[in-house]
């Protein structure tokens, strides 16, 4: 068991040195117009960040990073930087662009190592605000509360905080001892956290809008949809994100994957799961796709390590039936070929005829993605569209002056990173704290 934690906690992506972080924040040429802040969702102000990593400054680099995005610490590690800050990052145009994701993670590890609260909260304002959801976006949004003075009290349904950074991404990627000190970071910021209590059961929505000056929705997504084939039921076949909770909490007793996995999907939890299998011990990690490598979702980076990893990816390829007699031992699929654009702009698919054929495995992880909860948004008189809370852009505001949301919840991006969920509970706080100072949500 001490090997099997090894590897499946011990950090991917290693951290800088001292001499190595100076060397690299030493390569960026510090540009007045500054791209990179532009390609951060959070703007954190780069430039000004790495300097001080050069100059020896790293209390600075972190409150310049926290200030802008008190998840700073575990965006360093899961952002898909090459899409974002790298990627608009000037120095890359010729070489190698400068390793921002690391250099954000060299500074706030350094000030997590040091146990120092950098903020603190705004003069009393009196006024309340409800946070429905510890995960990104709610952190963000009662971070930004508290340092506008209003007081936060924040239910989560889960045992702890933190939301898909405490429970959904695999170890070696987010360490859970990143997302607990950023909870930390908030809690000490005043903010109340309430765990183990689910809004509309334990609390009734209703009084959180009566009782409170606004509220904020940062409900996370759903349990996905089953696969709808035979065989599902068999023992050996898992859900992802369980799959990744169990990791996270260590405990994998009940889980016997086997020597040959296959996981369903091809997103960045499929990628996760696929991953956490190989380190789990798996000989032969599949991961089953019924569509083409353009029209998958998982991140490049994350496609790439996938494949370090020793995971094979089938293209084209959609399961028809789990086989087995009380457990795993095969999977059916079916080849598919390429049609029309859906909704989202990917292609369809549809099965060739008479393809079908069958790998031999031992267990399959079901990792589709996941539900809106739109029969929760009608039961409180929510608009919204496919699950998705109608939001303005700006003030992330809902279809009720009191109640505002982002994160998962909100309708703004179809897929919502770490970094869009934070950027989007601040952008609520800033609007809320704006309106309750004019009496706008009284």
């Amino acid at each position: 068991m001490a090997d099997l934690k090894a590897r499946t906690t011990e950090e991917v992506v290693g951290p800088l040195d001292p001499d190595e972080a100076v060397q690299e924040a030493n390569r960026c040429l510090y540009c007045y117009d500054a791209p990179c802040i532009q390609g951060c969702p959070t703007h954190i102000d780069i430039p000004v960040f790495i300097r001080g990593i050069a100059t020896g400054h790293l209390k600075g680099a972190a409150r310049t990073i926290l200030d802008a995005n008190i998840l700073g610490a575990t965006c360093a590690r899961v952002c898909p930087t090459e899409a974002l800050c790298e990627g608009a990052c000037v120095v890359g145009k010729h070489q190698r662009p400068v390793s921002i994701g690391r250099l954000q993670r060299h500074a706030t590890d350094w000030l997590a190592q040091r146990g120092e609260q950098l903020f603190t909260p705004g003069s009393p304002t009196g006024r309340r605000v409800a946070i429905v959801g510890a995960g990104p976006a709610g952190l963000g949004c009662a971070f930004e509360l508290r340092r506008a003075g209003h007081a936060v009290v924040m239910f989560e349904s889960r045992p702890e905080a933190g939301g898909l950074d405490t429970y959904g991404i695999v170890s070696y990627r987010l360490p859970v001892a990143v997302s607990r000190w950023e909870v930390e970071q908030v809690r000490a910021m005043g903010a109340e956290i309430r765990t183990g209590v689910t809004v509309g059961r334990d609390v009734a929505f209703a009084d959180l809008v009566r009782d409170y000056d606004a509220v904020f929705l940062a409900v996370g997504l759903r349990p996905g949809p089953k696969l709808g084939i035979p065989g599902e039921d068999l023992a050996g076949v898992y859900d992802a994100l369980d799959l990744i909770e169990r990791h996270k909490r260590d405990q994998y007793e009940g889980v016997e994957l086997g020597d040959r996995v296959a996981v369903i999907g091809a997103g960045n939890t499929a990628v996760d799961a696929a991953t956490l299998a190989v380190r789990m011990g798996a000989a032969e990690v599949m991961i089953l796709y019924r569509r083409s490598e353009a029209e998958m979702t998982a991140y490049r980076y994350e496609y790439e390590f996938a494949k370090e990893e020793g995971v094979h990816y089938h293209f084209l390829t959609a399961p028809t039936r789990i086989l087995g007699e009380g457990r795993v031992t095969g999977i059916e699929c079916v080849r598919q070929t390429l049609g029309e654009p859906d909704e989202r702009g990917r292609r369809t698919s549809a099965p060739v005829p008479g393809s079908e054929h069958v790998f031999q495995v031992t267990s399959v992880i079901r990792a589709i993605g996941q539900a809106h909860p739109g029969q929760l948004w009608e039961s409180w008189g929510l608009e919204h569209r496919g699950g998705r809370l109608v939001v303005d852009p700006a003030t992330m505001r809902t279809s009720h002056p009191r109640v505002f949301a982002g994160g998962d919840a909100s309708g703004l991006t179809r897929d919502v990173t770490v970094v869009d969920a934070v950027e989007q509970g601040k952008r609520a706080a800033h609007a809320m704290a704006a309106a309750l100072g004019e009496g706008e949500v009284a």
